[in-house]
């Protein structure tokens, strides 16, 4: 794990129950600062119930966690207000006169701008899903938590929104952490890839492939095995 004295976020001996099963046991977890962190395991793992601890939504039965106050959340579904209009739903929390105008930053950001007027009923799903991240960003938090929010998009989709999450990171040098089950998804982005095992950290895989060698290669193959093996799946990926 990151070393306590450059770690950013910290979990520490994180128990948390639900009635008699333990989801979490015991777990420990750092992010350094401006770390992309992935946490890889299939559904029911534990992966965003970490998440939402680390998001304040929850609370640990046991343990200690510290994250800046300064942090923000992309889920899943885009969770956009239906009956308000796309800049308006980026500026949920912020206050003062410029808010518009940082919303509208922010939606050029994600390449919305031209969107900015558009009611979300109207948008597509990777549209949505861009207003969501403009939201999370807008405010330019330290740190932001992502759970699987490009699981319901296609794979072109999917694809041009880890280029734009790249280019973000790269922009806004917070902190992220990515829950996903996706192997490809996971070295596509990730600093660190994270593989959650009985309620725990199982396995950990720095990740020092440049963007260009993330979606093929020896060395980029290599890894996606070793990933499937911590998994126990790599007799069936093949």
């Amino acid at each position: 794990m990151t070393g306590l004295l450059t770690s950013f976020v910290q979990a520490r001996d994180i128990v948390r129950r639900f009635g008699d099963r333990v989801v979490l046991d015991h777990l420990d977890l750092d992010i350094a600062r401006s770390e992309f962190v992935v946490l890889l395991g299939p559904s029911g793992c534990g992966k965003s119930t970490l998440l939402r601890l680390l998001a304040g939504l929850d609370r640990p039965d046991a343990g200690e966690i510290r994250v800046p106050a300064d942090r923000a959340i992309v889920f899943q579904a885009a969770r956009l207000l239906p009956w308000e209009k796309a800049w308006r739903n980026v500026t949920i929390g912020l206050k003062g006169p410029d808010a518009r105008q940082r919303a509208l930053a922010a939606l050029a950001e994600v390449g919305l701008v031209d969107r900015a007027d558009a009611w979300p009923k109207t948008l597509s799903g990777g549209e949505a899903q861009r207003v969501a991240l403009a939201r999370a960003l807008v405010a330019d938090p330290s740190l932001v938590l992502l759970d699987e929010p490009f699981a319901a998009l296609d794979a072109i989709t999917r694809l041009r929104m880890h280029a734009l999450v790249r280019d973000l990171r790269a922009r806004h040098n917070a902190a992220m952490l990515l829950v996903t089950h996706d192997v490809d998804e996971a070295i596509a982005l990730g600093d660190r890839i994270l593989v959650m095992q009985a309620g725990r950290i199982g396995h950990e895989f720095t990740v020092a492939l440049p963007a260009e060698e993330r979606t093929h290669g020896a060395e980029r193959d290599e890894l996606r095995v070793r990933l499937l093996d911590a998994l126990g799946v790599a007799n069936l990926a093949h």
